[in-house]
């Protein structure tokens, strides 16, 4: 009998989610109500604070969420390469794609942030994204294209220089064009840093 309650407050919580991604994705934190998630998933009250606090704690699950789709299909996309460049290439291309996604523009860009505190939003980067910078500049500090005591700092530089391209992005009259800009951007200052290989 537990393991079905533990499955019906899984399934809960995962419904919880789920709406509130939809709703902060499409009307943003401070647009979206707890009722309104309530109402649209149809869960009760003390069913959402039961597996969270307050709002703030369910956008933080949302937004782990959204970071983690993220980050996976990024590492998928720089996984099809061998070449640390290319493969740091295509991971970073790949994110500031996502962001033409205005509910990913929403969440992590706009609202996390301001509802979380740039601790948080940067706590998620390091958990997600940062650990296959790092591991693909390390393999070119092995090979001697970039300084092997300069890869934690060039690790973090690389992860800002793309969470602003991906700003760009999102305050774009025309994102798409932003989209391009930003990825010649990112392809120029590989290049740059990393050398022919």
């Amino acid at each position: 009998m537990s393991d079905l309650r533990v499955e019906r407050g899984k399934a809960t919580r995962e419904r919880l989610v789920a709406t509130a991604r939809a709703l902060f994705g499409r009307d943003g934190y401070e647009a979206t109500s707890i009722e309104a998630v309530l109402n649209e998933a149809g869960v009760a009250k003390g069913s959402l604070y039961h597996h969270f606090e307050n709002k703030p704690a369910l956008f933080d699950a949302v937004l782990d969420q959204v970071v983690s789709d993220v980050a996976r299909k990024a590492a998928r996309a720089a996984a099809r390469h061998d070449d640390p460049v290319e493969s740091l290439r295509a991971g970073c291309g790949e994110w500031l794609r996502t962001c033409l996604d205005p509910a990913v523009q929403q969440i992590a860009l706009v609202d996390a942030p301001a509802v979380l505190g740039w601790s948080r939003w940067r706590e998620l980067d390091e958990q997600y994204t940062l650990g296959g910078v790092r591991r693909s500049l390390q393999v070119l500090a092995d090979s001697g294209r970039v300084p092997a005591a300069q890869v934690d700092a060039l690790a973090n530089m690389l992860l800002a220089a793309v969470g602003e391209a991906a700003l760009l992005i999102v305050q774009a009259d025309d994102p798409e064009a932003a989209l391009a800009d930003g990825l010649a951007a990112f392809d120029t200052l590989l290049d740059r840093l990393a050398g022919p290989a």
